[in-house]
């Protein structure tokens, strides 16, 4: 079975959960900066997550929705996934 990237992701669902990660930051008012700084998560990587050009884990998942005080389930929801 083929890892899942960017160049395999056929129905844009990193892209799908990054707009989804963005529209609840921005619901919050917070900084991409803000929001990476309380995820524990790199600034650059964090823009490379909300443009759809990284594969998180699952682990950072956690850690981007326990930021925003949300379940990780409401940002995959979001995304229709």
């Amino acid at each position: 079975m083929a890892r899942v990237s960017v160049k395999t992701d056929h129905d844009n669902a990193l892209v799908r959960l990054g707009s989804s990660i963005r529209a609840r930051r921005q619901a919050l008012s917070l900084s991409q900066e803000a929001l990476a700084d309380y995820a524990g998560i790199d600034r650059s990587h964090m823009g490379k997550i909300e443009r759809g050009e990284r594969n998180v884990t699952i682990l950072n998942l956690m850690k981007i929705a326990a930021a925003m005080s949300c379940h990780p389930s409401d940002l995959l929801s979001a995304a229709g996934l």
